[in-house]
């Protein structure tokens, strides 16, 4: 018998913090571990139109480590 998604993230916040975070970085890195050259390429160009408006001054970067807090907030980790 199969689990739902729902079924396996309210499984998932039972585990302890540094469990939980493993398992999120895990599914992180496993769901882009198959090269896909297509979608390559598009990362590629949004990246580069990225660093040119960081490089211009059009926009400003956020440290990593405030983006994984604020994520981990919002799916309350």
């Amino acid at each position: 018998m199969s689990m739902t998604v729902q079924q396996i993230v309210s499984e998932a916040r039972q585990l302890p913090r540094d469990q939980l975070s493993e398992l999120f970085d895990l599914l992180l890195v496993e769901s882009f571990a198959q090269p896909d050259p297509e979608n390559d390429a598009a990362w590629r160009d949004e990246t580069n139109r990225r660093v040119a408006e960081i490089q211009s001054g059009q926009v400003k970067g956020v440290p990593g480590d405030q983006v994984m807090a604020e994520l981990r907030e919002i799916v309350g980790l």
